[in-house]
């Protein structure tokens, strides 16, 4: 999966379109919950030795993560831990078609997930 095909996804998946929050970086793209405006998804271009790799620009994208889940994620092919945020949290994914796409979409639903906005109960309410 590469950096247009994760954003034709997420456009498609949970109709949200990026935005491009910093001037000097206008391709690193930001993909935000409508109301609260949390972040589950950057699409970025970073230099591959960043991630200990070899070569030279690599698209990535940062997701949001299960603290319990990182360890093993960063073993799978194509996924490191985060890049520039919390990693602890966080965990970036290369879109230069090392990592499984189905492993990226799964992980981009649980970084969905995991930022989404906090549903409030209502007084009185039991459940």
């Amino acid at each position: 999966m590469n950096k247009t095909e994760l954003a034709a996804h997420i456009a498609e998946q949970y109709g949200i379109e990026p935005d491009s929050p910093w001037a000097d970086s206008p391709e690193y793209k930001v993909f935000r919950h409508g109301g609260s405006k949390k972040w589950f998804a950057l699409i970025m271009t970073i230099p591959a030795k960043k991630l200990g790799l070899s070569g030279g620009a690599l698209d990535v994208v940062n997701l949001k993560c299960d603290p319990m889940l990182v360890g093993s994620l960063t073993r799978e092919r194509g996924v490191f831990p985060a890049w520039h945020m919390n990693k602890t949290h966080w965990i970036t994914v290369a879109l230069d078609g090392s990592a499984d796409s189905e492993l990226t979409k799964m992980l981009l639903d649980a970084s969905f997930t995991l930022t989404a906005p906090e549903r409030k109960q209502s007084k009185g309410s039991n459940v």
